[in-house]
């Protein structure tokens, strides 16, 4: 089977890539799609939804779509859906992490989320897979690996940050490799 992921983003691409060997994963380059497709939806979920329809709509393929954000409880689950712009336009992870650590620097709760939800269309239907991850934000940066608010991470029941794993102890326990691992199930079903 093959099938579009709809992102521009080659960290989730290289992550997704060393989850799935039963599935052939051609990015959005192999149909031509160089435009920022539009996450403009109030939800992490309906950003996901909104990926996958644009390329499904625009150009006839199936496909898949994800999108992510982490959740703090001390800031009523921000940056949530602003995950990737949380500290500006410009994406910049640095940034994004400094703003979460300035924002929880008064706060004792440093309780965090990571929520991932796939949406997966195929054979002109949608299927919808989300995965979770527990843990907790931490002071400092830690660690050179994985991306985004990986150094800041600590998922619960370990010691060390997204960032300070490999990408296989990563996807062991990641939301994204929970959602990840519901989508191949899937597909293995049909």
């Amino acid at each position: 089977m093959q099938l579009i992921f709809a992102t521009n983003n080659k960290n989730k691409l290289a992550e997704v890539q060393k989850m799935v060997s039963t599935i052939k994963i051609k990015t959005l380059a192999a149909i031509n799609c160089t435009k920022e497709i539009p996450e403009t939806a109030p939800t992490i979920k309906g950003n996901a939804i909104q990926k996958a329809n644009y390329v499904t709509q625009n150009y006839q393929v199936n496909c898949f779509a994800d999108d992510t954000g982490l959740e703090i409880e001390a800031l009523n689950g921000e940056p949530g859906v602003y995950s990737a712009r949380y500290a500006g336009a410009n994406n910049n992870a640095d940034a994004n992490m400094n703003l979460v650590l300035q924002k929880l620097a008064s706060h004792q709760n440093k309780k965090a989320r990571f929520v991932t939800v796939i949406a997966l269309n195929l054979n002109g239907k949608q299927h919808t897979f989300e995965g979770i991850c527990n843990g907790t934000i931490i002071n400092e940066k830690r660690g050179e690996k994985g991306f985004g608010y990986d150094p800041i991470f600590i998922p619960e029941g370990f010691k060390t940050t997204f960032a300070q794993m490999t990408q296989i102890e990563k996807a062991s326990v990641s939301h994204r490799g929970k959602a990840i691992r519901k989508l191949v199930a899937f597909l293995n079903t049909l």
